[in-house]
């Protein structure tokens, strides 16, 4: 399985705005979330063997972080002609079954994955309550078939960190995965086509 990396945006970068359908046919826009402790980013899909690893324990961080005053957004930017499973269709029960508490947005252009420079599924992003990045990478150091359990612990700590207004480590691993499932003649130009999967 080949993986892609994280591009690792700009520490400090404000976060790309953004409006997007959610599984419930709701609208969220960023503007939603303007006063919170922190906002966590993340860009995931339904099929990607790297999210699906993870995706029980995004549920469980979703519930954790907003009981603390986080806010949690999930987006999915995956071209859904290539790649069905990933249709908005699906993404209403992927939610539903794994119990997401945050929105799930479709990037049906995906431009908002380039906004964010996203590359990968999983692919994690943590604003402060100024909403300027503090932290892009890992959730924790479990792949498929490393045998280290998942815990989420890079990502819960850098949102901890965000809200108690603690400086992260500018040092942050790379979040691994699946690249994202471009449009045809839609890649932009930091996509690696070498590092696909």
């Amino acid at each position: 399985m080949v993986k892609t990396a994280s591009t690792m945006l700009s520490l400090g970068t404000s976060a790309p705005d953004f409006s997007l359908i959610n599984v419930d046919s709701t609208e969220v826009s960023l503007s939603d979330f303007e006063g919170k402790s922190a906002l966590v980013v993340m860009f995931i899909c339904n099929h990607c063997p790297f999210v699906k690893h993870l995706a029980d324990e995004f549920a469980v961080f979703g519930r954790e972080v907003q009981a603390k005053g986080a806010a949690v957004v999930a987006i999915s930017s995956n071209d859904v002609a290539s790649h069905p499973a990933d249709s908005p269709e699906q993404m209403v029960h992927e939610s539903e079954n794994r119990g997401y508490t945050f929105p799930y947005l479709y990037d049906e252009d995906q431009s908002v994955a380039k906004a964010y420079q996203a590359a990968c599924t999983p692919d994690f992003f943590v604003f402060d309550r100024d909403l300027k990045l503090a932290y892009r990478g890992q959730f924790d150091d479990s792949r498929p078939g490393n045998d280290i359990p998942v815990t989420g612990s890079d990502l819960r700590a850098a949102v901890e960190a965000v809200i108690a207004g603690t400086p992260l480590n500018d040092n942050q691993t790379p979040s691994i995965g699946c690249n994202i499932k471009w449009i045809e003649g839609n890649a932009p130009e930091y996509f690696d086509p070498q590092g696909t999967a």
